[in-house]
């Protein structure tokens, strides 16, 4: 007894360690494709060009406004008692109210966060289209690999007509429904032969390459382990969450820079008046140059404008705050959706795993009877159509299912 349990439980890792080779074989086909998507995707690309400049504003905003020079010639010379003017040279800078620049340079780098989201965002919505893909490719094949095994078992089943219509015992419409059997499937095969191709190429244009490149899809796949009952998916942290967080952030920085505008602007500069010496007079101060420093203030007395734009942020906020709630409702509704459409799946799949079988004990009889010379050829029409019935309806189940997972990776991962 003790040797058969052993025997049983080396049996079960082997066969536990044969499906885990299956998901890693698929993990590790898919991941190559969904890097390549994240290497070469234009979209993402664009996002990523747009969040480098972004992040260039940052140090755009660590900059002062433009120094103006000025100089003038005086056509009539004014005279003065050290001499007479010649021309007037003035340099000036306005600088911005203290903290001011630090809080341009916040404002900035806040909207540098919501672009750096735009890319996490974008790929994330990549892997889950290329994902898509994947198993919907998996699922053309599959189908087609169907098909002609089904094909192929019609045409045993003609070989067996054949030779019962030597002796009576099926007629040549038997052997004419066979083949037309054989045709419509040989027909579904040929459209989902076009299927493929038309999503080989959505597949490659999402990786930016050739249409017609060569893909490696998995050749079986197995439904995953049901969760457990009590173990709920939750939407804990999400990029498109978050992104409304960072744009929370954003317009509170865009408040707090628009404060600091509402502050005066302080100017320094200097005037510098080259004075001729007078011929006629002698004193020390003959001819002696004129240099002014100066200070300048700039008030803005009219500030409605900033008050305006402290409601507009007020608003933009409360915005926002109900647009990431709105969005965080669609996203829990969608797992929970989700959730219930892949165990939906898991249900018809083993659904059909009966059903497949029972399918094939009544395909074993009529052989049998075939050997009694009392085969219904009518009866195994009806007996192939419903076990490729099950088989395309499992195929469905199996694609289907990951197909949501995918999904479900988007809004958990």
């Amino acid at each position: 007894m003790g040797h058969t349990y052993k025997h049983k439980m080396v049996h079960n890792i082997l066969v536990f360690l044969a499906f885990l080779f299956v998901l890693m074989a698929q993990g590790q086909g898919l991941d190559s494709y969904l890097e390549q998507a994240e290497a070469n995707n234009p979209e993402v690309q664009a996002f990523e060009v747009k969040y480098n400049i972004s992040k260039e504003k940052v140090l755009e905003a660590n900059s002062l406004p433009n120094t103006e020079v000025s100089a003038g010639y005086f056509v009539s010379e004014p005279e003065t008692r050290t001499g007479a003017q010649k021309a007037r040279f003035s340099i000036k800078q306005m600088l911005p109210w203290f903290g001011t620049i630090t809080a341009r340079e916040n404002y900035a780098a806040s909207l540098s966060e919501v672009d750096y989201l735009d890319i996490v965002i974008t790929k994330r919505k990549l892997r889950l289209s290329v994902s898509q893909s994947y198993y919907k490719l998996y699922g053309i094949k599959e189908k087609q690999k169907v098909l002609q095994e089904n094909i192929e078992l019609l045409k045993t089943y003609e070989r067996l007509a054949l030779t019962s219509l030597e002796v009576g015992n099926a007629s040549v419409v038997d052997i004419l429904r066979l083949q037309i059997r054989q045709n419509e499937l040989q027909e579904q095969k040929a459209v989902l032969g076009r299927e493929y191709i038309s999503e080989q190429t959505f597949f490659n244009k999402l990786m930016n390459r050739d249409g017609n490149a060569e893909i490696v899809v998995i050749d079986s796949l197995s439904l995953l382990v049901p969760d457990e009952e009590n173990n709920k998916l939750e939407i804990r942290v999400h990029p498109e969450l978050e992104k409304y967080d960072r744009l929370f952030e954003s317009v509170q920085q865009l408040e707090l820079l628009n404060q600091k505008d509402a502050n005066p602007d302080l100017g320094f500069g200097l005037d510098y008046i080259p004075v001729a010496e007078r011929s006629d007079m002698v004193f020390s101060d003959n001819g002696k140059d004129i240099v002014m420093p100066m200070i300048s203030l700039s008030i803005p007395i009219f500030n409605n404008g900033y008050k305006s734009k402290t409601i507009q942020n007020q608003m933009k906020l409360q915005v926002i705050s109900a647009e990431k709630l709105d969005r965080k409702n669609k996203l829990e509704a969608l797992l929970n959706a989700a959730e219930n459409n892949r165990e939906s799946q898991r249900i018809k799949y083993n659904t059909q795993i009966g059903n497949l079988k029972q399918a094939r004990d009544a395909e074993e009889i009529l052989i049998k009877n075939y050997e009694t010379g009392t085969i219904d050829f009518n009866d195994v029409l009806d007996i192939q159509e419903l076990q490729l019935k099950f088989q395309l309806s499992q195929i469905e189940s199996t694609t289907n299912y990951y197909l949501i997972s995918a999904t479900i990776n988007y809004l958990m991962n």
